[in-house]
């Protein structure tokens, strides 16, 4: 008899698990909002849109990879036959910033600081494996531009898009040569996308956000590293659950 494997079944990718979660409350907000035509509800922060600038602040749980091609020497000179990158969390924190320019579009930035573990697992013949990781402090500030539906009582959807410019903060000094780890560039450039939805209380804007960020520049800092001799080109790309407080 097959014993049923009850953490094989419950083994999913946290980035899904988020964005079915995400999901899941976006029909159940939309059910709430469709549900607000029936009796009278007060609609709170009546004059929000208002006032030219908002501000905010937001926690944010990214999950986040490399996306990698492969190099000619993997083939001919590199000893592993797998490379892969796991997908880890992480944490973000920063305030927003938001400037209304029409009844549907705002200019928005969130500068934030986010704490990440990237990682690159290679995989060798007889079952050895080598795990390098790539853990940094990095300060984000992106530039966004923000559509929004017409509000309903106290809710609405809205989409975002724009790009985002990364730099590291304390960077150690010959890091990786010689060491045999991953080295990295210490700035990174990638594009954004999303979508949100917006929760009107009475003292606050509650918006809890979906948002993909993908890395444009090749952040593989050239060495005389062995390890990561298979790898030709290496960019970020990021999921990333907001909590907005406005």
């Amino acid at each position: 008899m097959h014993i049923i494997n009850l953490r094989g079944l419950f083994h999913l990718h946290w980035s899904k698990v988020v964005i079915t979660g995400f999901l899941i409350l976006l029909l159940a907000s939309s059910y709430t909002a469709t549900s607000q035509g029936l009796g009278y509800r007060r609609k709170h922060l009546e004059y929000y849109d208002d006032k030219p600038l908002h501000y905010g602040i937001l926690f944010a749980i990214p999950f986040t990879r490399y996306n990698f091609s492969h190099s000619d020497d993997f083939l001919t000179r590199d000893t592993s036959y797998l490379i892969e990158s796991p997908t880890t969390t992480a944490f973000r924190m920063g305030f927003t910033i938001n400037a209304y320019l029409t009844d549907h579009f705002d200019l928005r930035t969130t500068p934030s600081v986010s704490l990440y573990e990237r990682q690159m697992k290679f995989s060798y013949p007889g079952g050895t494996e080598k795990i390098q990781k790539r853990e940094s402090t990095w300060v984000e500030i992106p530039l966004l531009l923000k559509y929004k539906s017409n509000r309903r009582v106290n809710s609405r959807m809205y989409m975002i898009a724009g790009i985002t410019m990364s730099i590291e903060t304390n960077v150690k000094r010959n890091r990786g040569a010689g060491s045999g780890t991953l080295d990295t560039k210490t700035s990174d450039f990638t594009v954004d996308y999303g979508i949100g939805y917006e929760q009107f209380f009475e003292f606050f804007k509650f918006a809890p956000e979906l948002r993909f960020s993908h890395g444009l520049s090749n952040v593989l800092q050239p060495s005389a590293n062995s390890t990561t001799s298979g790898i030709k080109r290496l960019t970020t790309h990021t999921v990333t659950l907001y909590l907005n407080f406005e």
